[in-house]
């Protein structure tokens, strides 16, 4: 990816604020033609600058849902035991980020559950499996979102 001037930066910033801005609305925004604007939208999503555009669900709409971060710890760190960790976290539904980190546990993943039970029941099945390769998790439950995620800095 080549690097972004400050149109692309600007552009990046009204899209991560509102991702349905129409295209009129954003060059005006940005003051630049409508066929200008939307070539450099084109070309920030050809290089992946943009990589999606998506609804953000309200917690609310999805009934009662507590979210656990875990901090997990494998039983070693070879390639092979990151990937099958990492296959089977892509594959559950409740995870709903998972993230390699350096420092004391290898992985920090965020589940989205119905209730404590639900998570338990998960993170025990994980625990158990021993082909996942988990040796330990630490359990945090959010108690209130302080702030969320809403963009990079651009």
């Amino acid at each position: 990816m080549k690097r972004l001037d400050e149109i692309d930066q600007r552009i990046l910033r009204e899209l991560q604020h509102d991702g349905r801005i129409t295209n009129q609305a954003l060059a005006d925004r940005i003051g630049l033609s409508a066929r200008a604007c939307l070539d450099r939208v084109r070309r920030l999503e050809r290089e992946h600058a943009i990589e999606g555009y998506r609804a953000i669900v309200g917690r609310g709409a999805l009934g009662d849902v507590i979210v656990v971060h875990a901090e997990v710890t494998l039983v070693d760190q070879r390639q092979a035991t990151l990937q099958q960790f990492e296959r089977r976290a892509a594959q559950c539904a409740e995870v709903i980020a998972c993230h390699l980190l350096s420092g004391p546990y290898d992985y920090l993943v965020r589940f989205a559950c119905s209730d404590i039970e639900h998570y338990r029941r998960i993170s025990d099945a994980w625990i158990n499996d021993l082909a996942m390769g988990v040796a330990r998790i630490v359990s945090h439950t959010e108690l209130a979102v302080v702030k969320e995620f809403a963009g990079y800095p651009a």
